[in-house]
């Protein structure tokens, strides 16, 4: 029965995953989404993005196009330092912080 389902897996993952060219000759990735809204997101993706189970994703809309983000820690850290160090919050932070260390 295992390896029945497996082979299930493998043929649905293969239904649902093809690789076509982009307008630009760039190999691109689909998936069809499911009957359930799903998607499947091909583990050579998975892996170059980081992507494991219960890592959040986020759909962005932006000048006609979906993107697809993996929300994980190579995200966040990309956005270090974005507000600056000059702003009203960023000096309400770090005089809470500095209360916090006096404690």
């Amino acid at each position: 029965m295992l390896n029945k389902c497996k082979t299930h897996l493998n043929l649905t993952y293969l239904f649902l995953c093809r690789i076509f060219k982009s307008k630009r000759g760039v190999p691109m990735v689909t998936s069809v989404v499911t009957v359930k809204g799903q998607i499947v997101v091909p583990a050579n993706i998975r892996r170059k993005f980081g992507i494991k189970k219960g890592t959040k994703i986020a759909f962005i809309e932006q000048e006609g196009k979906l993107i697809i983000q993996p929300l994980n820690k190579s995200y966040f850290e990309s956005l270090a330092g974005i507000l600056g160090t000059e702003g009203k919050m960023m000096k309400s932070l770090q005089a809470d912080k500095k209360k916090e260390r006096e404690l």
